[in-house]
């Protein structure tokens, strides 16, 4: 199949789904289908049926968003989305809503808190703050059909480059977006395409990093399981513009669900001539393999990833030299993450100025996050880079429940730190989040509230960094684990001031003198904390309390691995 031939095909595609343009569709993200969605759907298409609703389409989607309001299905085209539709409820909705042309007002999830009157979802305040550019198939299209990907505009950017474009023009549009990396670090993507376009090899690979480990993070996981052709397509890009021939897509060992959704999307692309030898019959070849990762948090660190990608213990290496020069088996190697990925096509369709107009001039385009944490509406939301913390929290999350006060938000997960009160007005872009001792990350966002003691907070993101160090370097091996003996301490009221000086001392150590990313950025949770909750440290030391009410006291210090 060539260019035109794609376009034909999305043209019959359209016409064909245009037939029916009634839909309901039903929600089959991993948070749906652990609340029962796959009854839900299997009842839905029942009712459907029995209905005699002919002209109604019921279709398997990706994730909504709202994601503790499962199962969740929406009305389309009137855009009206249902909450905790279980398959017992199905029957009642589709006959309520389709045959009587009336809501089923107790099961709206978005709907106007005085009227009781039905809003479209992007009149909500959880979606009205949002741009969607990443998440703008999610719930929309059917992750497991390529056909639907096609008639919503996929691969059309992929024809567009292959044809239209050379790989310098393709890297010139990513750099003039001004997109930066999204796994964390927000390196600038056009920059590491053009030195990774820059070196030879016999052999070029580029490896799409999904490897999402951070406590209370989800948004690669529902991006790969949502629209994974999305993400495909950004590979195939990134493929041509640095000239690789082989991709790897590494994919946490927890996220069945995304690796058998992106196993199939490869299997179908390959089917049409979108992926393998001459991509639409041009001279362009290109093949992506999946590889699992087996639940090692520091193989989110590229070069410990790539180690693992070649069978090797996931273990980091000093840098330079760079991936972008000596990456899988010592071959020039690009490296993005699924989220960058799934950026690059809408860049390449509609333009890199189009996307350096959103967000900020030095952080540009949007972020997705996952809420959690103690929130009202937990769930996944793509919001301009810049967007203040107080608009996610208040009016995107909807606020503390049970009428608590807001405390702090942890952003960047075990590699970020805790945000006060007093900062909540700071915009969520890479330099202001660093400023405040904190770091974007991949888009964990956890929310605490007054119950949240700030030392015991430490303490559990430092355990997690000390499990998960793969013990290559003495200050993280060492380091982690005697912060996190000193922080037990002073969480059962067993520490003294010598405890908290050392404390103080040992964390810039260790965070200057670690050998990847893990090591030194495991002491940030601790450091934010020590910066904007001292005092409840203090209380832990000097008055032997915990002002949360969350610390007791222990008969003797617990052993620490």
């Amino acid at each position: 199949m060539n260019s035109d031939a794609l376009k034909e095909l999305r043209e019959k595609l359209k016409a064909e789904r245009g037939a029916k343009p009634k839909k309901v569709h039903v929600c089959m993200g991993a948070g749906c289908i652990s609340s029962g969605s796959m009854h839900t759907l299997e009842k839905t298409k029942a009712a459907v049926k029995d209905a005699g609703l002919n002209d109604v389409e019921v279709k398997s989607v990706g994730c909504m968003g709202a994601c503790n309001q499962g199962p969740l299905v929406q009305m389309m085209p009137e855009d009206v989305m249902y909450q905790k539709v279980t398959g017992e409820d199905a029957a009642k909705v589709v006959n309520q809503h389709l045959k009587d042309h009336k809501t089923v007002e107790k099961m709206l999830i978005f709907s106007d808190q005085k009227s009781g009157v039905p809003l479209k979802s992007q009149e909500n305040s959880f979606f009205k703050k949002q741009h969607k550019i990443v998440l703008e198939n999610c719930g929309t299209v059917d992750p497991e059909s390529i056909e639907d990907y096609i008639a919503l505009g996929g691969y059309s950017a992929l024809a567009k480059a292959l044809t239209q474009m050379s790989r310098e023009e393709v890297i010139g549009e990513v750099k003039q977006s001004g997109i930066r990396g999204r796994g964390g670090a927000g390196f600038p993507t056009g920059t590491k395409w053009e030195m990774s376009y820059k070196f030879v090899g016999e052999n070029k690979y580029l490896v799409c990093n999904g490897d999402e480990g951070d406590p209370g993070a989800f948004m690669d996981r529902s991006v790969l399981e949502s629209d994974p052709h999305r993400v495909l397509e950004g590979m195939i890009l990134g493929g041509y513009a640095v000239g690789a021939n082989k991709g790897f897509a590494y994919i946490r060992g927890e996220y069945p669900l995304a690796i058998s959704r992106f196993t199939t999307a490869i299997q179908r692309a390959k089917k049409l001539g979108l992926l393998g030898k001459n991509i639409l019959e041009t001279d362009f070849s290109f093949d992506v393999e999946v590889r699992i990762g087996a639940g090692a948090f520091v193989c989110g660190e590229e070069t410990a990833l790539l180690a693992s990608i070649e069978g090797k213990r996931g273990t980091p290496r000093p840098r330079p030299p760079f991936p972008a020069e000596k990456g899988v088996w010592g071959m020039p190697t690009l490296i993005n993450n699924v989220e960058t990925f799934a950026n690059i096509a809408p860049i390449i369709e509609r333009g890199g100025e189009w996307y350096a107009a959103i967000g900020t001039p030095k952080s540009t385009g949007t972020k997705v996050f996952a809420l959690s944490g103690r929130i009202l509406n937990t769930g996944l939301v793509e919001i301009p880079v810049g967007t203040t913390l107080r608009e996610v929290i208040f009016d995107i999350g909807g606020g503390i429940p049970g009428g608590k006060k807001f405390k702090a938000a942890q952003t960047g997960g075990p590699s970020g730190g805790c945000i006060p009160e007093a900062h909540l007005d700071t915009a969520l872009d890479y330099e202001a989040l660093v400023k405040l001792g904190s770091i974007m990350g991949s888009g964990g966002l956890i929310v605490m509230d007054e119950t949240s003691c700030m030392p015991d907070v430490a303490r559990y993101f430092m355990e997690f960094c000390m499990d998960e160090s793969c013990g290559k370097c003495i200050p993280c091996r060492v380091g982690t684990k005697q912060m996190h003996l000193l922080l037990t301490k002073i969480c059962t009221f067993q520490a003294t001031e010598r405890d908290l000086a050392l404390l103080e001392s040992l964390a810039p150590m260790v965070k200057e003198t670690s050998l990847c990313g893990l090591g030194m950025s495991a002491p940030n949770p601790l450091l934010s904390t020590l910066r904007y909750f001292r005092d409840e440290y203090v209380a832990h030391v000097r008055e032997k309390r915990c002002p949360s009410g969350v610390c007791k006291p222990a008969k003797s210090l617990v052993e620490v691995r």
